[in-house]
């Protein structure tokens, strides 16, 4: 063959290969923002069964501080999302990747919950930030169609309408 077929073949191939990696990074992203949305959801109803909201419970400077003015030097830590919720009380929770269901203490679980989505959340932008990169050498490369040809926009100003 000719080096310059054999240099076109190899150049297709690379951007072949880089485009399904793209296309399994965006695969992957959508899992882990379905991941970050049942995280989600579940962190909600752990604080409706709580009935606590991310701002609802005070700061343990603020529990600090109301202490204090009691006379009562005690500084109590209060949990975000338990609020005066018994953090001991078993809840139900369900194991990544399996059927497996198991009663925890409240407060274990929500914080297995929210490390969870604090880990889905960096992994999402570690891949979005992939996603950008290849997305972008694939267009230097020219493996993506995002501009529109001088004959094209050329055909596209030139179009007439005739009303009958």
């Amino acid at each position: 063959m000719d080096e310059d077929v054999k240099r076109l073949q190899q150049g297709l191939i690379e951007v072949e290969i880089e485009a399904e990696r793209l296309l399994l990074a965006r695969q992957e992203l959508v899992e882990y923002d379905k991941s970050r949305n049942s995280n989600r959801e579940a962190l909600t109803a752990l604080r409706k069964q709580a009935r606590t909201s991310k701002s609802s419970v005070p700061t343990p400077y603020e529990s600090m501080m109301k202490h204090i003015e009691g006379n009562d030097p005690k500084v109590k830590e209060i949990c975000r999302t338990c609020g005066d919720y018994d953090p001991r009380e078993n809840t139900w929770t369900m194991f990544a990747g399996g059927d497996v269901f198991a009663r925890l203490p409240f407060h274990a679980v929500h914080v297995n919950l929210e490390k969870d989505q604090e880990r889905l959340d960096l992994n999402v932008k570690k891949l979005q930030s992939y996603v950008k990169d290849k997305t972008l050498s694939l267009s230097e490369k020219g493996g993506l169609s995002d501009t529109i040809s001088p004959q094209v926009l050329r055909a596209m100003v030139t179009l007439k309408d005739n009303c009958k």
